[in-house]
Parts: structure tokens; sequence; C-alpha cells
């Protein structure tokens, strides 16, 4: 049978407080037993001690003094809770015995449960009884027997019992009646939580739950659940943002290929027309190469986690194999590269993902670096950190656009630009290469002045 979690919660509680409240009576059951045991085997224990006193032995023949005296008493007082008490021999003859026992016996149960109470029988009734020997001259000349009615005790005890009995059962009811209701209202926020979060769909994602007022754990869980949906939302906004772009980049290269080729095939071209058309064509398909390989490599970082299983080698050797592809147009602008090339050892990295890094931070460097400007690299140590530093001398970043570079596909002053080939993807897979081996990039940059990038490495000895 399946149960809400209301009654699970409820039912829960029930069985936790039932064993707690069936020790708690148990306990009070057996204190109050052992109570009222107790009194009666200390009533005993006075009243056989006091009559002791008063047996007299006379040639083995035991006996009450001043017997009258109690006879009296006895017809004087009214006794709620009488005492009986009985004297034997050794033999176990009976030699006296208080009036109150008239024609009855108390049974003798032997030696072996001397000054022991225990429970016992007289005239089918049930009473308390001890046995003390009575010793004279060091010498054991019988026992004395001292005994109470237990009825009343017993019926104490038996009410008790059965008071807690029938107590329990009830208390468990109505707590669980009370527990079902308590529980009802704390999950009333719970219920608001699962409302807001049913409402919410795709196109109404802007909207969150609402935190109660106690910072309790009902507090953390809504304001986890904000959080969740505030990841959702911005991942899917950047998944839109991202289709959208990675769309439109696609669509400018298909555009101009389809358009190349529409020419080509209205008229009959000499063979130089074809083959400018036929390279115009190609570039065109080079560039949805290239944004297609980066939109694959970005994809990946944000799908599978990074492998750290890759090749350690030298940052400085590094720097001058990038610098080597690049060396067509680094000629071209007439850029003077200055690199400190340092002499310390151990400046390794993972190769692959640092290749990604730097590679991507110079080829904007000279992408973006005016004809006989100053393209600046410094790498440094500090204790466990490898930096490297990327300073151009180019058209600069606008202060307000140094927090989106590394977002996928911007561009920072684009249309101002049309003449710098790019789609905006570079920086991106730095950053995404940059976080999968925990290294920082910064960027600096002035406008019209030149950008200073510094990428931070953990040093791998």
């Amino acid at each position: 049978m399946s149960l809400s979690f209301r009654n699970r919660l409820a039912i829960y509680y029930m069985l936790a407080t039932a064993i707690i409240i069936a020790v708690v009576f148990s306990i009070v059951y057996f204190i109050v037993e052992r109570t009222v045991y107790q009194n009666l085997d200390n009533a005993l224990y006075f009243e056989a001690r006091k009559h002791t006193k008063e047996i007299k032995i006379k040639e083995d023949i035991l006996y009450f003094i001043n017997k009258e005296e109690w006879e009296e008493i006895e017809h004087k007082e009214v006794h709620t809770n009488p005492v009986f008490i009985q004297i034997i021999d050794d033999k176990g003859r009976l030699m006296d015995k208080s009036p109150n026992l008239k024609e009855e016996e108390l049974p003798f149960e032997g030696s072996k449960k001397l000054g022991e109470n225990f429970n016992t029988k007289l005239n089918n009734q049930n009473i308390r009884q001890v046995q003390i020997p009575i010793e004279h001259h060091n010498q054991i000349k019988g026992y004395i027997i001292a005994a109470m009615s237990l009825e009343d005790s017993l019926m104490v005890i038996l009410n008790l019992r059965n008071t807690l009995l029938i107590l329990f059962p009830i208390v468990l009811v109505g707590l669980f009646f009370v527990s079902r209701y308590l529980a009802g209202r704390s999950i009333i926020p719970i219920q608001h939580i699962t409302n807001t979060t049913n409402r919410i769909t795709k196109s109404t994602l802007n909207e969150r739950v609402t935190l109660p007022p106690n910072k309790d754990e009902l507090f953390d869980l809504s304001s986890s659940i904000n959080k969740l949906l505030n990841r959702i939302e911005n991942t899917l906004q950047r998944e839109q943002q991202f289709t959208s772009d990675a769309s439109h980049e696609l669509r400018t290269p298909l555009a101009t290929l389809r358009g190349t080729l529409e020419i080509l095939i209205r008229k009959p071209r000499t063979q130089q027309e074809y083959e400018e058309k036929v390279r115009i064509s190609l570039s065109e398909v080079d560039k949805m190469t290239v944004t297609l390989e980066q939109l694959l490599l970005l994809a990946r970082f944000d799908t599978k986690k990074p492998e750290y299983q890759d090749e350690n080698k030298s940052l400085t050797a590094l720097i001058h194999s990038i610098l080597e592809q690049h060396k067509n147009p680094i000629l071209t602008k007439n850029l003077h590269v200055i690199f400190n090339n340092p002499t310390f050892k151990n400046d390794f990295v993972p190769y692959y993902y640092a290749h990604l890094i730097v590679d991507n931070i110079i080829r904007n460097a000279i992408k973006y670096s005016p004809d006989n400007s100053e393209l600046r690299i410094i790498v440094e140590k500090n204790k466990n950190e490898i930096i490297c530093i990327i300073k151009d001398q180019g058209i600069g970043i606008k202060k307000e656009d140094l927090e989106k570079v590394f977002i996928p596909f911007f561009r920072s002053d684009a249309l101002n630009h049309k003449e710098i080939i790019g789609n905006g993807l570079g920086l991106s897979i730095a950053k995404k290469a940059a976080i999968a081996i925990q290294a920082t990039i910064t960027v600096e940059s002035e406008l019209n002045h030149g950008t200073t990038f510094t990428i931070t490495f953990l040093s791998i000895s």
C-alpha cells in the first residue's frame, strides 16, 4: 500500500514515540512495583525483628510474652493491613502465633529462603512473607515468620498495568492524528515548491520559488532549486545564443559560396574567371571548416570531462613553435616580436591545452596588430606558477567589452573592423582549455593602445 509522505512522516514519528513511551511506561511500572514490594519488605523485616524481642525460650519451647496485651491491642485497634506473626521450632513444629491468625498457619518454606522475602498464599489469599531464624546461645532454636496481605498491593500494581496498557494505544492513535496534522502543516512549503516547479516550463524559466521566511532546510532547498533554475536558464540562453551565432557564422559563407556558384553557371567564363571563383569558394569552405572545428572543440569541452593525461612540454619551446607557425603573417605585417627567452628549467605545461591557449592568443595579437608594431612575449616563474604575458600594440578592446571577450562569437566593435576576419571563438576555446588544466587568463586593454593577456599555469615538476 502506497502512503503519502504526510502519513509516512506521521507513522515514523508515531513508531519512534511508541518505543519511547513503551520504555517510559515500563520503567514507571517496574519502579512502582519495586517501590511497593520494597515498602512491604521493610515493614515485614521491621515487624519480624520487633517481635523477635518478645519471644521467650524455655526448654526448647518458644512462645510470645505479653500475649494478653497483644490480643487486647488487636481488639482495640483496626489494622488495615495486619501483620501475621508465627513461631516454629527448628523441626518446623508450630510453637506460637499472633491472635489474628486464628485457626490458620503460615507456611514454612524451609531454611533455603531464610531472610528472603517471597510471595505465598494464606487461606487462598496472596501474602508477602519473610522467615528469620531465632538464635539462642549461637544455636538456631526456631524461626519467626512474618507476613502481610499482598492483595491491596497487587491490586495497585494490576490497576497501574491495566491503565498503562489502555493508555498506550489511545496515546498512539491520538499521536498519529496530531503528527499527521503537524506533518501536513510542515509540508505546506514543499507543496508550494512543487506547484511552482510544475508551473515552470521552457517559456517561463524566469519564475522562481518563493523563499520561506525562516532560514532552515526548506529555505536551503528552495534556494538550491532557484540556483538550479538560474543555471538551466543561463545554459538555455547560451545555447540559444550559440545556435543563433553559429547559424549566422555558417550562413554567411554558405550564402557567399552559393552566390559564387550561381554566377559561374549563368554563362560561360574564361579559365581565369573560373579559377578566381573557385578560389573564393575554397576560401569560404576553409572558413566554414575552421568554424565547425572550433564549434566541435567547444562542444567537447562542454560535454566531456577533460582528460589530464596530456604530454608535458616546455612552454618556451611551445612558444617558439607557435611563432614559427605564424611566421608568414608576422613577416607580412613586419611585426617586431620580442621574446625574453627565459633560461630557467622546468617550465613544463600540458602541451595540448597550453597550445590551444597560447596559439589562440598569439593568433589574435598578430591579427589585431597594425603593421610595423611590436609584439612582446614574456615568460616568468613564480614559486609554483609559470606566467606567460602576451602584449600587443593593436586596436585594443573597449572597457565595457573586457568581460565579454571569452563569450563564444563575441567580437568587440566588429562592425568597425570588417577587414579583420574572425568568428569570435578563439578566446572561448582558450578559456575552456585554461579551466581544464586549472590555469587562469586575465586581460587588460586600452582602446587604440594595445592589449595584454596574462596566462598563469600551474608548474609541473
